[in-house]
């Protein structure tokens, strides 16, 4: 009997699910809206250096916002599952601190490149895109690693080398589809090329998960080809094919640079939810798959019921923020100013 056959899918309170379910969802949203910025700076590093000041603009009112979900979900994990928190940050110390040396060296970077010596300004765009290149390798690497239940086998570490690069493309995409939306006259065309270029390495990435994850656990094999699971997962893989065969068909169109400029960045945000929502059907009900559950990592419930009251509290307040500034700053670009 697997490990999933084993455990319950319904174990005592609901508390620890519904704090999984937050943390989940900061995941997503920190992973859409701090990619495309990853993704920007990412794609400086290919750009002109005429074109780099409206890039960076883009993002200019939104990066560091957008950082806040990471924080939130680093937090719920911390607080919420303690008795998870130490496996996993612990197994995965390494990529964590490379990840906030590489958002730290954007940080300074995205400030000195304005505001420093002009003749050291090539410099710092040289380590904003270094610094976007080392968070989304080491954001790939531990999802990788996640997956597996931090297995330490070759097979293990090469998948989490593949969601590196895979999770990095995913990035440079939606990256492209944030400059269609925000920008317009050459750079947008040069974001559509970019996208057309990266586009073949998502794909590749989509089918190395669908291959390499059931070869590597039991327990996602089983979700995935017993039944009635597969009937329950089929629909995400194809939904997710669709929407990036539409994507890569608007890349063709002229309208891609008019009217529906918004339509690639929404068709990716659409593949990376699916893509949420299948691991998550394939993780749960584990916070350490085939080793802790939600309910065994998790805190008392006294203690879940408490900390409820302020996310209820907290969360409103982040996502109105976050909506009142891309209100605020809508609209095309210019070379740091809108």
């Amino acid at each position: 009997m697997n490990a999933l056959a084993a455990t319950p899918l319904v174990e005592g309170s609901v508390l620890p699910v519904i704090f999984m379910a937050l943390m989940g969802v900061s995941l997503l949203l920190y992973v859409v809206l701090d990619g495309y910025d990853l993704g920007v700076g990412l794609l400086t590093a290919v750009a002109p250096e005429a074109d780099r000041d409206r890039m960076v603009a883009s993002i200019g009112p939104f990066w560091d916002a957008n950082e806040t979900w990471l924080v939130l979900a680093v937090g719920l994990l911390l607080i919420a599952f303690p008795k998870a928190q130490g496996v996993v940050l612990t197994a995965l110390y390494g990529p964590v601190v490379l990840m906030l040396l590489g958002l730290i060296l954007r940080g300074a970077a995205f400030d000195f490149r304005a505001k420093g010596d002009p003749a050291h300004k090539r410099w710092w765009d040289a380590a904003f895109a270094g610094g976007s290149a080392l968070a989304a390798l080491a954001q790939g690497w531990m999802l990788g690693r996640y997956v597996t239940g931090f297995d330490d086998g070759a097979g293990a570490r090469v998948f989490a080398a593949g969601i590196a690069l895979a999770l990095t493309a995913c990035y440079a995409l939606l990256g492209a589809g944030w400059l269609l939306i925000k920008t317009e006259g050459e750079l947008q065309r040069r974001a559509v090329v970019w996208a057309r270029r990266v586009w073949p390495a998502v794909i590749a990435g989509l089918v190395l998960v669908s291959v390499a994850s059931p070869c590597l656990s039991g327990t996602v094999r089983a979700r995935w080809f017993e039944l009635p699971g597969v009937i329950a997962l089929a629909p995400l893989p194809l939904m997710a094919v669709l929407a990036l065969a539409a994507l890569r068909g608007l890349l063709n169109s002229h309208r891609v640079l008019g009217k529906l400029c918004w339509a690639p960045f929404a068709l990716m945000v659409v593949v990376l939810t699916l893509s949420f929502f299948g691991l998550s059907y394939s993780l749960y009900p584990f916070v350490v798959i085939d080793r802790i559950t939600l309910w065994q990592a998790a805190a008392a419930d006294e203690s879940l019921r408490f900390l409820l009251v302020g996310a209820v509290l907290t969360l409103p307040v982040i996502l109105a923020y976050s909506l009142f500034s891309y209100r605020v700053f809508k609209g095309k670009v210019r070379a740091l100013a809108y």
